[in-house]
């Protein structure tokens, strides 16, 4: 996927083998290894710009682990993964078409069953959708502050306001160079990120992908959420390597604390809708002031300009919106939408922000200057669709199995897990995980 290395400026190759995949219209095994492969060439390149290394090392990607990752890289031994869709969440049927809702989060589910009228029971919430018009149903709950796409197809799609938007935005947006004097410097080949300091303000699922990424080379990620806040069905997934904390950013000692936090940082991942942190208090202008040399990355939904730029979002609701699940529907010749095997468009949206982070953080060492990079879902989206999969005669079973688990098992708050090995292989750098999977809220919000 040319658009990938285009995106990065990367001239660091990677070599991808295994001939897996996941059944589907699109090429998602290939996004997969792709996107990982593309960290991968991140690295090689950081090696060999500080001087590390004298040529880029060799990068492999195993297009078999890379696709599992993509479903979930932990499996319980005797103990259970918690589901992950709550009751609410699924497809239904309208009076014209299809909608998704997505209501994991309280506030969500209320304001689905708010608009419908109805309790928050399947059945009702199954009859009372099935008299309303798709789209209409998936405006008034947005306005209701909930979440919810309409089945669109890729033709509507690209008639739409956003979906012309996107065609007009690259992969990844690089904000203007700015000079930069970051104090991280690559210690070792073997541990590339060791000592990078990444405070990670992400929830679900792309930016936890990304930050997961820089911590298997040693990156020191410190997670940041608000009281109460929990991601039950992924938490065992993605806080792999990470500490997790607490803190409340509308009171004065937790601001306080974050902003220490946040001046010592030397990146800073968020998936905050635009203008969200500003009205915190922590705008662009107030996050330079505090922090001048920092590295941001950041992702949202639909994509950075278009109506629908600061609409809440989710991979499942962006293969509705963008024409994804009506093609699959039409591909496999059956009546309901459908979607990819795996949340490819958080994955994927992930590793390429992880791969952001390397390339930038490469470039204020190297430089002195540095760009700040966003991403979409979306637009993400667009790059998948460009990569229609050839029909095959067999396509790779999502179920792991032990030779595809790391040598040690992983002891973790719920139970102890085999853990998939790594999809990635650089010459001379380790891949790892210094800390196991843990509950939010576990660490304090320090370094």
């Amino acid at each position: 996927m040319k658009e990938i290395e285009t995106a990065l400026q990367s001239n660091a190759a990677f070599e991808v083998f295994g001939q897996h995949h996941l059944k589907s219209c699109f090429s998602v095994s290939e996004l997969a290894a792709s996107s990982i492969g593309a960290v991968g060439s991140a690295i090689a390149n950081l090696l060999q710009n500080a001087g590390l290394t004298y040529t880029a090392p060799r990068v492999l990607v195993d297009q078999k682990l890379a696709s599992l990752w993509f479903a979930q890289s932990i499996y319980p031994i005797r103990w259970q993964l918690p589901p992950v869709w709550d009751s609410i969440s699924g497809l239904y049927k309208t009076s014209d078409g299809w909608i998704r809702l997505h209501t994991n989060l309280d506030h969500h589910r209320a304001a689905a069953s708010k608009v419908l009228g109805t309790k928050e029971i399947k059945e009702a919430v199954t009859a009372a959708i099935s008299n309303w018009n798709a789209e209409q149903l998936e405006l008034e709950i947005v306005t209701a502050g909930g979440v919810a796409a309409a089945m669109r197809t890729r033709n509507q799609w690209q008639a739409h306001p956003q979906g012309k938007a996107l065609a007009t935005e690259p992969l990844l947006i690089w904000d203007k160079k700015r000079e930069v004097r970051t104090q991280f410097r690559p210690k070792s080949s073997k541990r590339p990120l060791q000592g990078l300091k990444v405070l990670d303000l992400t929830r679900v699922l792309a930016g936890p992908v990304a930050t997961r990424a820089l911590a298997g080379f040693g990156a020191n990620v410190l997670r940041i959420d608000p009281p109460n806040w929990d991601e039950p069905n992924v938490v065992p997934d993605i806080t792999l390597g990470k500490r997790c904390a607490r803190l409340r950013l509308t009171e004065k000692p937790d601001r306080d604390i974050f902003e220490n936090l946040l001046a010592s940082a030397d990146v800073l991942v968020h998936g905050y809708r635009p203008g969200a942190l500003d009205g915190l208090g922590y705008g662009t202008n107030a996050r330079q002031a505090i922090s001048p040399n920092l590295i941001e990355v950041s992702l949202n939904a639909y994509g950075w300009s278009g109506p629908l730029s600061g609409r809440r979002g989710f991979d499942s609701l962006v293969q509705m919106s963008s024409g994804i699940a009506a093609t699959g529907m039409q591909w496999a010749n059956q009546t309901r939408p459908l979607p990819l095997p795996v949340q490819a468009l958080d994955h994927a949206t992930g590793y390429l922000m992880a791969a952001a982070v390397i390339r930038a953080t490469s470039d204020a060492i190297c430089k002195q200057h540095t760009r700040n990079a966003r991403l979409s879902l979306a637009r993400t989206a667009e790059l998948l669709i460009a990569y229609p999969q050839t029909e095959r005669d067999k396509y790779l079973n999502l179920n792991a199995q032990q030779e595809h688990f790391s040598n040690q098992v992983e002891s973790t708050p719920w139970g102890k897990a085999n853990r998939l090995k790594s999809p990635l292989a650089i010459d001379g750098v380790k891949i790892e995980w210094a800390l196991s999977a843990n509950n939010l809220g576990t660490f304090a919000p320090k370094w």
